[in-house]
C-alpha cells in the first residue's frame, strides 16, 4: 500500500519537499512569526490577491468606507479558514479596519502557498501549506493561538477546528473571547451543541444560515465550482453519467442544478422530507443510496454528515466510478476504511486516487474526501465576496456590540446587515432597486429602507 504525499501548489514548481516547520524563514520586514511554504512566492502571491481584488468590488468599498473609522482597532483576531487570494483580501481589509491577525488554514489541500507568503510578506502572521498532515494542521492552530504577548478576542472560523482547540486546550483564553463567527454548517453544529449543553461562554454569530452564505455561496458557488473541480481531476464527460447527489441543501441544489444543466441523470438522497420534496419539484429522483449504488458513475456528498458512504457501499461501486465531497468535513465519505492492506492505493495526479480492489476494480477517490472545489480548483471570486463582506460586518458587530446585546449564545446575523451586503454587490450588475411609496411602506408595515425580510427568513 503506497500513499504519495504531493504538497506542493499548482503554481508553485518547486521539488522542495522539505517541511516548512524545518525551515527558518524571514520575510521582507524581518520577521519570522509565520510558517509557509515558500517566502519567496511572496511576489506571486501578492498578484494572485490583486486579481482577486478587481472581482470583490463591494468588500474594497467596505475597506473604503470604514477605513478612517477603524470599527476593529484594538480587534486581535485568530482566523481558521481557507487560505486563498479571495480569503486573503478579507484578511486584509480587517488588518485595515484596525485589527491584528493571526491565520491557519481550516482545510491540508486549499492553501494557496503563494497567497500564503505574500500574506506573511506583509505582516500578517500565516501558518498553513497544501498538503499538511494531521500533525501539521494542529500544529498551525497552535502557533496561531499559543503565542507570547499575544491574547485573541475574536474568533473566525470555518468548520469549528479552531473554536474546538482554543475551548479544549485554552479554557481560560477562550473565556476572553469577545466573539466567534462560522460560517460553516459543520462548525455551526458544533457551537449549538455547546450551546445546548451550556459550555459556550462567548457570543457566536452563525455565518452559515444567513441569507447571503446560504443563498449565494453555498448554492451559485457550487453550481460552478462542482464542474471544475471534477472537470480538473477526471476530465470526465457529464452528458449521459448516472450521478447521486447526497444532500439537496443549498450545496446539493446547486451541485443538481450545474450536473443536469450538462446532461446528467442525477439521482437524490435526503433525509429531510422538505428538501426531498423540493428535489422532485426540480426534477430529480429521489432514491436511497443503496439503490442505485451498482449502477452510478459519480457520488458527490453534500450533507456535512459522517458515513455517508460506507465501505459496504464503495465495495459494491462499478469500476472506474467517482467519488467525492462538496461538504467541509471529510467525514462524509470512510476513506479511514479504504486504508487497508487488501487494497492499493495509486496516486495518478495531484489529489486524486485510484483506490484498487483486488480483483482489480478501481474507485476514484478525489482529495481523499475532503472539499472538492477549494481542493481541486478554485471557486468563484464575486460569490466569495459576498460571504467575506458578511464575515468582516459580523465580527464589527460582535467587536463592537454595547455589553449585553449578545449573550453566550449563537445568532443569526440580522436581516440589515443581510440585505446592506446584497446591496454592495448590486452596483456591479447596474441594478435599481425599486423604493417604497410610503403608502406602500406603510401597506406592507415595512420600514422604507428595510429590513425587508423577517430575521428568520432563509
Amino acid at each position: 500500500m503506497t500513499f504519495v504525499s504531493l504538497t506542493a501548489s499548482y503554481t508553485d514548481s518547486s521539488d522542495d519537499e522539505t517541511s516548512p516547520r524545518e525551515k527558518t524563514q524571514v520575510n521582507s520586514r524581518g520577521s519570522t512569526d509565520f510558517c509557509v511554504k515558500n517566502i519567496k512566492q511572496a511576489e506571486f502571491g501578492r498578484r494572485e490577491i490583486e486579481i482577486a481584488e478587481q472581482d470583490m468590488s463591494a468588500l474594497i468599498s467596505l475597506r473604503k468606507r470604514a477605513q478612517s473609522e477603524k470599527p476593529l482597532a484594538g480587534a486581535k483576531i485568530v482566523g481558521c479558514t481557507h487560505i486563498t487570494a479571495q480569503t486573503a483580501v478579507l484578511i486584509e481589509t480587517l488588518v485595515a479596519l484596525g485589527a491584528q491577525c493571526r491565520w491557519t488554514a481550516c482545510n491540508i489541500y486549499s492553501t494557496q502557498n503563494e497567497v500564503a507568503a505574500a500574506l506573511s510578506d506583509s505582516g500578517v502572521a500565516v501558518f498553513a501549506w497544501k498538503g499538511e498532515s494531521e500533525d501539521d494542521f494542529w500544529w498551525c492552530i497552535d502557533q496561531c493561538v499559543n503565542t507570547e504577548g499575544w491574547q485573541p478576542n475574536m474568533i473566525l472560523d470555518d468548520g469549528g477546528d479552531l473554536t474546538h482547540w482554543m475551548y479544549k486546550k485554552y479554557p481560560n483564553v477562550f473565556k476572553k473571547i469577545r466573539g466567534i463567527v462560522e460560517e460553516s454548517v459543520t462548525g455551526v453544529h458544533r457551537l449549538y451543541q455547546l450551546s445546548k449543553a451550556g459550555k459556550l461562554c462567548v457570543p457566536a454569530m452563525n455565518v452559515n444560515d444567513s441569507v447571503t452564505k446560504q443563498k449565494f455561496d453555498n448554492l451559485y458557488c457550487c453550481r460552478e465550482s462542482i464542474l471544475d473541480g471534477l472537470k480538473r481531476t477526471t476530465d470526465v464527460m457529464f452528458g449521459g453519467k448516472q450521478v447521486v447527489v447526497c444532500g439537496y441543501g443549498e450545496v446539493g441544489k446547486g451541485c443538481c442544478a450545474a450536473l443536469k444543466a450538462l446532461g446528467a441523470i442525477v439521482y437524490v438522497t435526503e433525509i429531510d422530507p422538505i428538501c426531498a420534496l423540493q428535489a422532485c419539484m426540480d426534477g430529480f429522483r429521489v432514491v436511497k443510496l443503496n439503490e442505485v449504488i451498482r449502477q452510478v458513475d459519480v457520488i458527490i456528498t453534500c450533507t456535512g454528515n459522517k458515513n455517508v458512504v460506507t465501505r459496504d457501499q464503495l465495495d459494491r461501486m462499478k469500476n472506474g466510478s467517482i467519488v467525492c465531497n462538496m461538504g467541509h468535513s471529510n467525514t462524509e465519505i470512510d476513506v479511514a476504511s479504504l486504508r487497508t492492506t487488501e487494497l492499493t492505493w495509486e496516486r495518478v495526479r495531484s489529489q486524486v486516487d485510484h483506490i484498487i480492489w483486488p480483483d482489480g476494480k478501481r474507485v476514484i477517490l478525489l482529495a481523499e474526501g475532503r472539499l472538492l472545489n477549494l481542493s481541486c480548483s478554485t471557486v468563484p471570486t464575486f460569490v466569495l465576496s459576498i460571504t467575506a463582506t458578511t464575515q468582516a460586518l459580523a465580527l464589527i458587530e460582535l467587536y463592537n456590540a454595547p455589553e449585553g446585546r449578545y449573550k453566550q449564545d449563537v445568532y443569526l446575523l440580522p436581516k440589515k446587515m443581510d440585505e446592506y451586503v446584497a446591496s454592495l454587490h448590486l452596483t456591479t450588475f447596474d441594478a435599481h432597486l425599486t423604493e417604497l411609496t410610503d403608502d406602500q411602506a406603510k401597506y406592507l408595515g415595512l420600514n422604507k429602507n428595510g429590513p425587508f425580510k423577517p430575521n428568520y427568513y432563509r
